[in-house]
């Protein structure tokens, strides 16, 4: 079964399978991967990032893909990678900069094993801004209203179920997808009506994958 699943991960990464919002966040990714060099440094990965970010402008502008609309008035709160603004009654916008990703086209993978595993909340990619000549992207989400506080003790017992072991604090592993899971603590799991909703998830490929 996990065998199964690997195989339909892979597909939806490189483009090969359909999933929800995914039609232009494996575009992007496709095209950054096709123009992609590799490095063994931490120094040398922050130059490919940098170059990286030139060439998915490039894309941007090439493809009218320039946000300019955003209400800044309309602030929700923000953390260390996003910022997140209110759209309207139904949803959220959320300005991501990848700074968790050594690379572009990670953070675009990202969005995508969200949207595969979370269909509920996926991310709808609308494009990118700058700001402070920094690269955002513009995802758009369901807003989701909380009934409840969530119990962490029931992301653990739901994540386990679906091959995901707790490895530290809210983090998590899939040693068999080659997926790790992190950042999973109670402001970015919500639960509404007794249901949990993962709004903010933090996806990274291992070795393995």
């Amino acid at each position: 079964m996990q065998n199964v699943l690997k195989y339909e991960l892979h597909n939806i990464l490189s483009g090969k399978s359909e999933v929800r919002f995914g039609t232009i966040i494996q575009t992007i990714a496709s095209y950054l991967k096709n123009g992609e060099t590799t490095s063994p440094t931490i120094e040398g990965e922050k130059h490919l990032k940098s170059e990286e970010t030139k060439r998915l402008e490039n894309y941007i502008s090439q493809n009218n893909l320039w946000i300019k609309n955003i209400d800044l008035s309309q602030y929700v709160s923000e953390g260390a990678e996003q910022k997140v603004y209110l759209k309207d009654s139904e949803h959220v916008l959320k300005l991501n900069d990848a700074i968790y990703y050594n690379s572009w086209k990670d953070y675009l993978y990202n969005l995508l094993l969200h949207n595969y595993f979370f269909s509920d909340t996926a991310y709808k990619l609308l494009g990118f801004t700058k700001n402070d000549e920094v690269l955002y992207a513009v995802v758009q989400q369901n807003y989701v209203s909380i009934t409840s506080n969530t119990d962490l003790s029931k992301v653990k017992e739901f994540l386990t179920l679906n091959g995901f072991e707790n490895n530290r604090n809210n983090d998590y592993i899939n040693h068999e997808l080659g997926i790790i899971l992190e950042d999973l603590h109670d402001e970015n799991v919500l639960t509404r009506n007794e249901i949990l909703y993962f709004i903010d998830t933090v996806f990274y490929l291992t070795e393995k994958f």
